[in-house]
């Protein structure tokens, strides 16, 4: 009886990729959806950030998924209902694209971007980054390169006044990058992880300083989304595999110590998803399926005043257009 405990034990161990099963402790309603933007011909890829008592909102604008004419439109609302375009950032030769929105250790509203040189619609090219800053929300900075094409920092988060970021390639799979002013960037860990090509990280930190990570993959044998945890100074990471593939990831710590997390699922059909993420049992489970469909996802999350407001993008009503949906996360009684 012992031994067949204990092979039981190393199924679960070994492999670096067990789930403990069980239902989400919490319970996600959806309150409303609104369309807020669609005066593009393909609008994708957002981010969402509240800072000084406004909601910003920043997002592709282009042909269509995949253009030479791809800008970085940032629009903005007090109570997240009617919309205001305040900027559309540009950078001739490039197409701008994945944009983020964080806060830098000056208070100001920093974007960073995906800038690929692409020369024709629907040409693949290696993709860099892009900065720009604003200090009062309406006037930006010139868009600048700060990782050149071929190296995609695709998502930065501030902690402790340092921004870390994991950036991506073919070649080398991911480098975590490390910066003080969010413009010049220095590698901390180089090929930090390269399994079945890893592609888009969000990273964020709880208040004991510990670093969590959501990756998506995009590897023909397994696409399958990776968790990774690691306490400073973030050299070393551990990493479990999820059971199904998860594409613009991202997800917040929101109060009771949750992770809820939001992104793209293919089971059942292209759609955009919230859900619950366990990183101590290597596991995330669906919460909540937003109306979307087709081209989609691409969330951002803020917790503001006990509510989850979701930007994300969809076709499912026929042109990709930006969403805004409130979602109300409510912890299952004991």
């Amino acid at each position: 009886m012992r031994m067949f405990q204990i092979v039981i034990l190393l199924c679960f161990v070994g492999t670096g990729t067990a789930k403990l099963m069980g239902k989400p402790p919490v319970n996600a309603e959806l309150i409303s959806v609104q369309k807020i933007w669609d005066k593009g011909q393909h609008n994708a890829f957002t981010d969402l950030l509240r800072w000084r008592g406004k909601f910003y909102c920043a997002f592709r604008e282009g042909r269509k998924h995949v253009s030479t004419d791809g800008a970085i439109r940032v629009v903005t609302s007090e109570k997240g209902e009617t919309w205001q375009s305040v900027t559309l950032l540009k950078l001739e030769g490039y197409d701008l694209r994945d944009a983020h929105l964080c806060i830098d250790p000056e208070d100001r509203l920093m974007l960073v971007g995906g800038a690929a040189p692409r020369k024709k619609d629907n040409e693949s090219a290696p993709t860099g980054t892009m900065v720009s800053f604003s200090k009062n929300g309406k006037e930006w900075t010139p868009p600048v390169l700060v990782v050149e094409p071929g190296r995609w920092l695709w998502c930065v988060t501030w902690h402790q006044n340092i921004a870390y970021g994991m950036a991506y390639g073919r070649k080398n799979g991911l480098d975590l990058l490390v910066s003080t002013d969010g413009r010049d960037y220095e590698t901390k860990v180089e090929k930090l992880f390269q399994e079945h090509r890893p592609t888009e990280v969000t990273l964020r930190f709880d208040t004991k300083n510990k670093g969590y990570a959501l990756m998506r993959r995009d590897g023909r044998q397994n696409n399958h989304a990776m968790l990774g945890m690691s306490n400073p100074p973030y050299t070393h990471w551990q990493w479990q595999e999820l059971d199904s593939y998860f594409g613009g990831p991202n997800f917040i710590s929101i109060p009771g110590g949750y992770w809820i997390g939001a992104g793209r699922i293919l089971t059942g059909g292209a759609h955009t998803a919230i859900t619950y993420i366990d990183f101590d049992a290597g596991r995330m489970e669906t919460l909540l399926k937003l109306p979307s469909g087709g081209d989609t996802s691409y969330p951002g999350l803020v917790w503001y005043n006990d509510i989850l407001y979701v930007s994300y993008y969809s076709s499912h009503e026929g042109k990709t257009s930006i969403y805004l949906a409130k979602v109300r996360i409510t912890p299952k009684a004991n």
